[in-house]
């Protein structure tokens, strides 16, 4: 039986997006087009995945973590040049080989794996992946003989008038027997509008040697959406969110306004979470059970554990365990760690602080470059002062100890367990654990001092 192979084409560059970045790397809900791509590939399990590169080829070969291969496109002519890139690798491989394209955000592995048996089912030489589209301007179009088998595909650009009118559609996406795939290529020629070297030709070089030619229908045809502009990368994220939120929402989570609510490819949400309208979870983010997450808030990378309540606050690449209040307006940045039963209030900034168990900094106070203990009351308006214009400093907050507003703790400095430190004072040398620490001017008063003319 052989093989199975999977080639993904990401080396153009998309001169239609208008824009520096290289069109695969364009992100749909968090990741980049043809991260989505490789990933549905991976979960197919193909023996042997290959991507063709050309066009930042670097910045594509970084974006993609996986055991993939890659075959350099050094110049852009045509979708079966590019797939002769791949020859090398795969030449010699007996079994089915499946093309896809890195800007095809939507196509899932569901799909991939029912063209893979029906194409082997049917012992098909190619099977085309195929959808009616009302619109097909733009797409290669499906040619059909008078039995209704598949003639050809013809291009936008080379189409007639009467096979511009058909409305089954190229998706771009095939499935090759790989011997027949390597041995067509090699007759493809250029001879069209575009002077390029259309992978679609290999269909009709295949049906003249005697080969079957198959074509699998799908009803979705925004799953084969090809993104070449900002309209079709818009259309694909508002698809692919539709898609996540309603995979969340059947496991169990609730979505109060789903249209308003952003959740990345990456995220993980948990059971009766609740997520209010306007809502943004972004990049590997992980949210806990019964957690509600209020509107106004964003969350990116973080791990947030079960019963976190968020009210309206920004939170980035940190930690916030079960049972914390956050919120409002709290901004929580990297490397913040906040433990069980903490309240982070309102405008209220962490930054690389570890908060521990059932600790408060109830509001109007920056905590950053700190380690607080288990059952410290941080007061309104304290600031760790963290920074002495070349370093960074720490100041460590032991259990129990009492800050009292409008502190400054100058790092590096220590306050003991248990210790007390006076509203109003700025402390620049370690407090004793127990110790009430006091440094403030003493208060004078100048009598009738308005009265002066």
């Amino acid at each position: 039986m052989g093989g199975r192979y999977a080639i993904v084409l990401a080396a153009g560059q998309g001169t239609r997006m208008k824009s520096k970045l290289y069109k695969v790397l364009h992100q749909v809900c968090g990741k980049t087009m043809v991260e989505h791509v490789v990933n549905q590939a991976e979960a197919v399990g193909f023996d042997h995945i290959s991507v063709v590169v050309g066009h930042g080829a670097d910045q594509v070969k970084e974006a993609i973590v996986g055991d993939v291969s890659f075959a350099l496109q050094q110049e852009q002519l045509g979708t079966g040049h590019a797939v002769r890139c791949v020859e090398p690798l795969l030449k010699e491989k007996q079994g089915t080989t499946v093309v896809l394209c890195g800007d095809t955000p939507l196509i899932t592995s569901q799909t991939i794996q029912e063209l893979v048996d029906f194409h082997e089912q049917e012992a098909s030489k190619v099977t085309v992946l195929t959808a009616i589209a009302h619109n097909p301007h733009g797409y290669g179009r499906m040619i059909r003989d008078e039995r209704g088998e598949v003639s050809k595909i013809v291009e936008q650009k080379d189409a007639t008038a009467k096979e511009q009118a058909v409305t089954e559609i190229n998706t771009g996406i095939y499935c090759f027997d790989n011997q027949a795939l390597f041995a067509a290529l090699k007759k493809v020629n250029n001879d069209n509008k575009q002077g390029e070297y259309y992978l679609p030709d290999v269909i009709g070089l295949l049906k003249d040697s005697g080969g079957k030619v198959s074509a699998y229908s799908i009803s979705s045809l925004n799953e084969t959406i090809g993104v070449n502009d900002r309209v079709a990368l818009a259309q694909a994220e508002k698809y692919m969110q539709k898609r996540i939120n309603d995979y969340w929402m059947t496991e169990g989570v609730t979505l109060i306004d789903p249209e308003t609510t952003y959740i990345s490819a990456d995220a993980i949400l948990s059971q009766d979470a609740t997520i209010y309208p306007n809502v943004s979870i972004k990049g590997a983010s992980h949210i806990g059970e019964d957690c509600i997450i209020e509107s106004g808030t964003e969350i990116h990378d973080s791990v947030i554990e079960k019963g976190v309540h968020i009210r309206s606050s920004y939170i980035y690449n940190s930690y916030v365990s079960e049972g914390a209040s956050i919120g409002p307006f709290a901004h929580i940045r990297p490397e913040s760690t906040v433990g069980k039963e903490v309240k982070v209030g309102n405008f209220v900034e962490l930054k690389k602080a570890a908060i521990k168990d059932r600790s408060k900094v109830s509001h109007l106070t920056y905590i950053g470059d700190a380690a607080i203990g288990e059952d410290v009351n941080i007061g309104c308006g304290v600031v760790t002062v963290n920074y002495d214009g070349k370093n960074k400093h720490q100041t460590i907050v032991h259990d129990g100890a009492f800050i009292g507003s409008g502190s400054n703790l100058v790092a590096p400095v220590e306050v003991g367990k248990r210790a007390f430190v006076a509203a109003g004072s700025t402390i620049t040398n370690s407090v004793d654990e127990y110790s009430l620490a006091i440094a403030r001017a003493r208060q004078v008063d100048k009598q009738n001092y308005v009265k002066k003319d």
